[in-house]
């Protein structure tokens, strides 16, 4: 049987040929699958390809990319809905399973966002992402620079990739110390004297494929420069919901990571309470963590063209430099 990771990715490939009114390429493939949250690469996606050609799902036609067939669309058609909605959720519960990181050490991986950008912008990306990391706005300055020849991704010619730390490793450090912790919303933070005032939008983890952080992003509806230079704009971030029989020990982990400097949370809400306006469900607490790509969306705030793949990967934390 093929690992069920793989039948996600074919059967969301189908929906982009579908979904498209005249065939398309791989390249475009991968950016669509890009857009909706999925970590693959133009490489990959011709191997699903590959496959999906030999199940007779797919027909090719030339350069010009593919097309589903009449049984590529039966079988899409019947494929599990619940597949494509729980894929945001899944990845998440994923990456905070692979999260190893101890504080007290140092030691382990943290899940991570790769972001794509020209070599020229280096300088500026550095700079930027700095400001925004020691501003409080990300969840960590640690980040890692991957050149065109790194083995361990394909990047475009002519690009250079950096991964910054993602909040999902905060999702980790609570599992890994026995606390459930749920991923309820990802949204548009308003920032008011430098201090979090309201979220202004919200979409629920829960029942969408593409993660709301990337929705959000796609929609430039941040303005982070404005909260670094003025302490006033909006900001991306997440909000968790805890059990409150948890709330000591899930503030003694938090506290812990924020001395190893990977923090930059905002105090938790009260139990049974909402949290800066997003609803808390009876039992339990919100507590909303800053986005771990804002430096990012202070870059795209600047002009500067960059491609990013929320919660990319895992990567040793020792790996990752401060800036």
């Amino acid at each position: 049987m093929m690992d069920p990771q793989i039948e996600r990715k074919l059967i969301e490939i189908m929906r982009v040929i579908h979904e498209s009114d005249k065939p398309i390429g791989a390249r475009a493939i991968a950016d669509e699958l890009n857009n909706r949250g999925y970590d693959i690469g133009e490489r990959a996606v011709r191997y699903h390809l590959r496959i999906l050609d030999e199940r007779g799902f797919t027909s090719k036609h030339g350069y010009a990319g593919r097309t589903l067939t009449e049984l590529g669309e039966s079988e899409m058609n019947d494929a599990l809905i619940g597949d494509r909605f729980g894929f945001v959720i899944s990845r998440i519960e994923e990456m905070a399973f692979r999260t190893t990181y101890n504080p007290e050490t140092g030691d382990g991986v943290v899940a991570v966002n790769i972001s794509y950008f020209d070599k020229d912008d280096l300088e500026t990306v550095i700079d930027v992402i700095s400001y925004t990391a020691h501003s409080g706005y990300m969840i960590s300055p640690r980040v890692r620079i991957f050149e065109e020849d790194e083995e361990l991704m394909f990047m475009p010619p002519g690009k250079i990739g950096i991964a910054t730390v993602c909040s999902v490793t905060f999702d980790g450090l609570l599992l890994k110390a026995g606390i459930p912790v749920e991923p309820s919303y990802g949204g548009i933070l308003q920032i008011e004297n430098r201090k979090p005032a309201r979220f202004l939008d919200l979409i629920s983890y829960s029942g969408t494929s593409i993660d709301p952080i990337k929705i959000f992003m796609n929609r430039k509806t941040t303005s982070v420069l404005e909260v670094l230079e003025k302490g006033e704009g909006k900001i991306l971030a997440n909000m968790r919901q805890i059990n409150s029989s948890a709330y000591e020990k899930a503030m003694e982990v938090i506290k812990g990571a924020e001395k190893a400097g990977l923090g930059n949370y905002f105090p938790p809400g009260e139990i049974d309470e909402p949290l800066l306006g997003a609803p808390v469900e009876t039992g339990k607490f919100g507590i909303a963590v800053v986005g771990g790509i804002n430096g990012i969306c202070a870059l795209e705030e600047t002009g500067i063209k960059i491609e990013t793949n929320p919660i990319s990967t895992v990567l040793e934390y020792r790996t990752l430099s401060e800036i």
